[in-house]
Protein backbone atom coordinates (compact mmCIF):
# COMPACT_ATOMS: atom_id res chain seq x y z
CA UNK A 1 0.00 0.00 0.00
CA UNK A 2 1.38 3.59 -1.05
CA UNK A 3 1.93 6.11 1.49
CA UNK A 4 -0.47 8.43 -0.82
CA UNK A 5 -3.14 5.40 -0.21
CA UNK A 6 -2.29 4.73 3.41
CA UNK A 7 -2.27 8.34 4.63
CA UNK A 8 -3.64 10.81 1.71
CA UNK A 9 -2.45 13.86 0.37
CA UNK A 10 0.18 16.11 2.53
CA UNK A 11 -2.01 19.13 2.22
CA UNK A 12 -5.75 19.60 0.23
CA UNK A 13 -5.41 19.47 -3.33
CA UNK A 14 -2.23 17.38 -3.22
CA UNK A 15 -1.44 14.48 -5.79
CA UNK A 16 1.05 12.72 -3.31
CA UNK A 17 4.32 12.83 -5.44
CA UNK A 18 5.70 15.49 -3.59
CA UNK A 19 7.80 14.54 -0.09
CA UNK A 20 7.13 16.12 3.21
CA UNK A 21 9.87 18.45 3.77
CA UNK A 22 10.62 18.17 8.11
CA UNK A 23 13.21 20.28 9.90
CA UNK A 24 16.56 19.19 10.25
CA UNK A 25 17.58 17.52 13.56
CA UNK A 26 19.89 19.86 16.25
CA UNK A 27 23.42 18.60 15.21
CA UNK A 28 25.74 18.66 18.49
CA UNK A 29 28.87 20.46 18.11
CA UNK A 30 31.97 18.51 16.57
CA UNK A 31 35.22 18.01 16.45
CA UNK A 32 37.01 17.11 13.09
CA UNK A 33 40.29 15.27 14.13
CA UNK A 34 43.00 15.72 10.94
CA UNK A 35 44.90 12.36 10.62
CA UNK A 36 46.04 12.61 7.03
CA UNK A 37 49.27 13.52 6.00
CA UNK A 38 51.45 15.36 9.31
CA UNK A 39 48.63 14.64 11.94
CA UNK A 40 48.37 11.72 13.78
CA UNK A 41 51.59 10.47 12.34
CA UNK A 42 54.18 9.10 14.99
CA UNK A 43 56.90 9.13 12.14
CA UNK A 44 56.28 12.91 11.30
CA UNK A 45 55.56 14.16 15.00
CA UNK A 46 56.79 11.04 17.51
CA UNK A 47 55.37 10.18 20.45
CA UNK A 48 57.93 12.09 22.41
CA UNK A 49 59.40 15.92 21.17
CA UNK A 50 60.62 18.72 22.32
CA UNK A 51 58.47 22.13 21.83
CA UNK A 52 60.32 24.82 20.28
CA UNK A 53 59.30 27.15 22.71
CA UNK A 54 61.59 26.74 25.63
CA UNK A 55 62.76 22.98 24.98
CA UNK A 56 60.46 21.62 27.43
CA UNK A 57 58.87 18.01 26.26
CA UNK A 58 55.56 17.49 24.51
CA UNK A 59 54.50 13.57 25.17
CA UNK A 60 51.89 12.92 22.31
CA UNK A 61 50.01 9.63 21.98
CA UNK A 62 47.75 10.42 18.76
CA UNK A 63 45.80 7.29 19.06
CA UNK A 64 44.94 7.57 23.02
CA UNK A 65 44.07 11.25 22.13
CA UNK A 66 41.63 10.10 19.52
CA UNK A 67 40.22 7.53 21.94
CA UNK A 68 40.09 10.27 24.54
CA UNK A 69 38.17 12.50 22.47
CA UNK A 70 35.73 9.66 21.17
CA UNK A 71 35.22 8.76 24.96
CA UNK A 72 34.66 12.28 25.93
CA UNK A 73 32.32 12.50 22.61
CA UNK A 74 30.71 9.66 24.22
CA UNK A 75 29.97 10.93 27.53
CA UNK A 76 29.04 14.81 26.57
CA UNK A 77 26.70 14.30 24.03
CA UNK A 78 28.83 15.97 21.02
CA UNK A 79 30.50 14.15 18.25
CA UNK A 80 34.04 13.31 16.91
CA UNK A 81 35.00 12.60 13.06
CA UNK A 82 38.14 12.23 11.11
CA UNK A 83 39.10 13.49 7.97
CA UNK A 84 42.55 13.66 5.64
CA UNK A 85 44.47 16.22 5.58
CA UNK A 86 43.33 19.73 6.47
CA UNK A 87 46.12 21.83 5.20
CA UNK A 88 47.93 23.42 7.41
CA UNK A 89 50.53 20.45 8.22
CA UNK A 90 53.14 22.67 9.92
CA UNK A 91 50.66 23.60 12.53
CA UNK A 92 49.87 19.52 13.03
CA UNK A 93 48.12 18.28 15.29
CA UNK A 94 44.76 20.16 13.60
CA UNK A 95 41.33 20.06 14.64
CA UNK A 96 38.62 21.88 13.56
CA UNK A 97 35.64 22.68 16.16
CA UNK A 98 32.68 23.03 14.09
CA UNK A 99 29.34 24.36 15.93
CA UNK A 100 26.01 22.84 17.26
CA UNK A 101 22.86 24.15 15.36
CA UNK A 102 22.42 26.73 18.05
CA UNK A 103 25.74 27.87 17.47
CA UNK A 104 25.42 28.23 14.41
CA UNK A 105 21.83 30.20 14.53
CA UNK A 106 23.58 33.03 16.29
CA UNK A 107 26.82 33.13 13.38
CA UNK A 108 29.71 31.22 14.68
CA UNK A 109 31.66 29.39 12.41
CA UNK A 110 33.99 26.71 12.71
CA UNK A 111 37.45 27.26 14.86
CA UNK A 112 40.56 26.18 13.99
CA UNK A 113 42.68 24.67 16.85
CA UNK A 114 46.96 24.21 15.43
CA UNK A 115 49.74 22.29 17.98
CA UNK A 116 46.91 20.02 19.61
CA UNK A 117 48.91 17.63 21.25
CA UNK A 118 49.00 17.68 25.05
CA UNK A 119 46.81 16.68 27.25
CA UNK A 120 45.83 20.21 28.65
CA UNK A 121 45.10 21.18 24.83
CA UNK A 122 42.56 18.04 24.62
CA UNK A 123 41.26 18.74 28.04
CA UNK A 124 40.22 22.13 27.10
CA UNK A 125 38.60 20.77 24.04
CA UNK A 126 36.58 18.15 25.18
CA UNK A 127 35.76 21.10 27.96
CA UNK A 128 34.53 23.05 25.11
CA UNK A 129 32.49 20.86 23.24
CA UNK A 130 30.98 19.73 25.71
CA UNK A 131 30.13 22.92 27.01
CA UNK A 132 28.71 23.88 23.48
CA UNK A 133 31.39 24.61 21.38
CA UNK A 134 31.38 28.02 19.37
CA UNK A 135 28.95 30.30 19.62
CA UNK A 136 27.65 28.82 22.87
CA UNK A 137 30.64 28.77 25.31
CA UNK A 138 33.36 30.67 25.37
CA UNK A 139 36.90 28.78 24.82
CA UNK A 140 39.50 28.01 27.16
CA UNK A 141 41.71 31.13 27.40
CA UNK A 142 44.54 28.84 26.82
CA UNK A 143 43.34 26.93 23.44
CA UNK A 144 41.73 30.66 22.07
CA UNK A 145 46.04 30.86 22.10
CA UNK A 146 46.00 28.02 19.86
CA UNK A 147 43.41 29.16 17.14
CA UNK A 148 45.08 29.45 13.45
CA UNK A 149 43.61 30.37 10.42
CA UNK A 150 41.86 28.11 8.16
CA UNK A 151 43.74 27.37 4.30
CA UNK A 152 42.40 29.50 2.08
CA UNK A 153 40.44 26.88 0.10
CA UNK A 154 38.54 26.31 3.38
CA UNK A 155 38.05 30.06 4.05
CA UNK A 156 36.79 30.18 0.51
CA UNK A 157 34.36 27.32 0.88
CA UNK A 158 32.73 28.52 4.09
CA UNK A 159 32.06 32.10 1.96
CA UNK A 160 30.09 30.11 -0.47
Amino acid sequence: MSRLARNGPAWPGATGNRSVIRAAAPRPCTLVVCRGCCCGNPRKLPQSRLRSTGGTPIDTDHAWQLDRLRAGAAEGGFQVRTTDCLGPCDQANVIVVQPSTAGRRIGAHAVWVGFAMDDDCTDDLLRWARAGGPGVAAPPAALALQFIRPPREARSRARR
